[in-house]
């Protein structure tokens, strides 16, 4: 038998504000309904199956999920949810606080997890975050779409960009930390704050520090603090990223590059939440989310023995990808004119748009350096030029060729210009700028693409057909030989 509903259907499918509690404990429930009833609609549902019967006749703005049950946590109402379509937050709640449970909440699905008993104004504050302003009921029954436009420092509107925002909006309200991974120059950090501002925590607690550009016996005082005489030339106290992050967001970038015994400190932080400065005896207490980012594979790192497996899955319990540039489509060209706008106004330059041809080589090329090489590129030509459109002639010789508009609509050398005859042709000045570039960085293939900013694919291959002409020229034909012979 369904709890009563306290309303008619036609009533619950025009509430914009309802929410779904379900818990097999009729004491909670009830207690639930009551705190919650000024701020939203309330629908109860014992167990799964009620919950699901719930979901056949409208869909709640909001779910509010206890794991308890007889024989111990479970997350299958929050799995059943999620499985059916819902796409809407999940808050879990249990009497039992223990980590383990709220990792396995939030792999189910959960956006955020509350230990029981649970304070009305907490409960309330956190329903609020997820609803994403004000939680009170509101006459309007349709809401908006959100948009998407300069999502938090994002630009972009291809389909695995939108799917990053939505991301960034169920997981951002959380308590449990994320991990972020993608290529060099995908907007980690960018990620890290976006999550950070729509976390509800202080804005200016959010303490950024990228553990591959420390030193390794400085990372650690960089992370705790220290205090005075902890170490030749700590002349005074100093607070850590930690502290200073208090009640806000601690982004660790490049996590991967931390050293092992490092690790191992920052793990004994996470569990505790407490922190001692180098040098102190003192511990003491502090609040941050943990945002993580690494440019590298951490499974790859896990198995290698340079990432400590236990520290790897407390802190990869909200993993987020960011797709690279190439993948994004159309976002490169808004990406490009948006930076063509900002530069030129920074530059005091007049440019518009890019011409078409222009255009085709920015769209077309790999830009194996993502967003920041996009963007170092466009800057670059800002200062060198100016005009009221980008043509093709202003991008860089290694980008026109390496893009898919290979040389199409590019000017070209006649013998009819003048001076033509002290001009090489492009493929030998292409050879010798590769070959320049590969001796320069002792044979390095993927230094030499970097500083010519190309793909180390387009070196490899380019390679390949130089060898093989070599080959082609060297063994004579078949023909030619029997005539020598």
């Amino acid at each position: 038998m369904m709890p009563d509903m306290g309303s008619s259907e036609p009533e619950l499918q025009s509430c914009a504000r309802s929410v779904l509690v379900v818990d097999a404990d009729p004491t909670s429930r009830r207690i639930l309904v009551q705190n919650l009833k000024d701020v939203a609609r309330i629908t109860e549902a014992a167990d799964c199956d009620q919950a699901l019967a719930v979901f056949d006749r409208m869909t709640p703005t909001a779910v509010i999920a206890c794991l308890d049950k007889a024989n111990g946590p479970s997350a299958e109402v929050i799995e059943a949810l999620r499985f059916g379509g819902y796409e809407g937050p999940i808050i879990a709640i249990s009497a039992r606080g223990s980590l383990s449970v709220a990792v396995e909440a939030m792999r189910a699905g959960a956006c955020d997890m509350l230990i029981k008993p649970i304070a009305p104004a907490e409960m309330i504050r956190r329903l609020t975050a997820q609803l994403g302003g004000d939680a009170r009921p509101s006459a309007q029954a349709a809401q908006p779409k959100p948009d998407h436009r300069d999502f938090e420092g994002f630009i972009g509107q291809s389909p695995v960009m939108l799917a990053i925002y939505d991301q960034i909006r169920r997981i951002a309200p959380s308590r449990a930390p994320v991990f972020i991974t993608g290529e060099s120059g995908t907007g980690k950090e960018v990620t890290a704050q976006a999550i950070h501002r729509r976390s509800g925590r202080p804005a200016n607690r959010f303490v950024a520090l990228n553990c591959g550009a420390i030193p390794k016996d400085l990372i650690e005082s960089e992370i705790f603090g220290h205090v005075k005489g902890a170490f030749t030339g700590a002349t005074d106290d100093r607070t850590g990223a930690a502290e200073l992050a208090d009640g806000g967001t601690l982004f660790l970038d490049e996590i991967c590059e931390m050293d092992l015994a490092l690790q191992t400190k920052l793990l004994r932080f996470i569990q505790t939440g407490e922190v001692r400065r180098v040098g102190d005896t003192r511990m003491r207490r502090v609040d941050v989310r943990f945002v993580c980012a690494t440019n590298r594979d951490p499974l790859a790192q896990v198995v290698a023995g340079r990432f400590r497996e236990d520290l790897y899955y407390r802190l990869c319990v909200l993993p987020l990808h960011l797709p690279p540039l190439r993948q994004r489509g159309e976002d490169v060209l808004a990406l490009a004119r948006a930076f063509l706008e900002r530069f030129g106004a920074e530059e005091g330059r007049h440019f518009a748009d890019f011409e078409p041809a222009a255009a085709r080589i920015v769209a077309g090329f790999e830009w194996p350096g993502n967003v920041r090489q996009l963007q170092n590129v466009i800057r670059r030509l800002v200062v060198m030029h100016d005009g009221s459109q980008v043509n093709a002639q202003m991008l860089p010789l290694a980008l026109a060729h390496g893009s898919s508009e290979t040389g199409q609509d590019l000017p070209r050398i006649g013998a009819d210009q003048p001076h033509a005859t002290a001009v090489e042709p492009f493929a030998v000045q292409e050879r010798r700028i590769i070959e320049d570039a590969l001796a320069a960085f002792d044979g390095n293939l993927s230094r030499a693409a970097a500083a010519l900013e190309i793909s180390p694919s387009t070196i490899y291959r380019k390679r390949e057909g130089w060898a093989k002409e070599g080959e082609a020229v060297a063994e004579p034909a078949p023909e030619a030989a029997r005539l020598r012979a």
